[in-house]
């Protein structure tokens, strides 16, 4: 859990609004793969990877927000 502590907030924030965004035009990446898996259309390993890999920054500011409000 160090490695989360080393990690700025600000590095964090960027890694969400650009990978964890991009591509911007039409839809945000992660928001398609997101409706493809509500749909049940996430089939392909292609794009499981593409979900996991836009998610990452996004879980990795919930562990590092979730770790901040269990240590105050």
């Amino acid at each position: 859990m160090a490695l989360l502590d080393k990690i700025s907030w600000p590095i964090v924030v960027m890694l969400c609004l650009t990978l964890g965004l991009a591509p911007f035009v039409p839809e945000p990446h992660i928001w398609e793969k997101l409706k493809m898996l509500a749909t049940g259309d996430l089939r392909r390993p292609i794009d499981i990877f593409d979900l996991l890999y836009h998610a990452l920054p996004w879980l990795l500011a919930l562990a590092k927000g979730w770790r901040r409000w269990r240590q105050s």
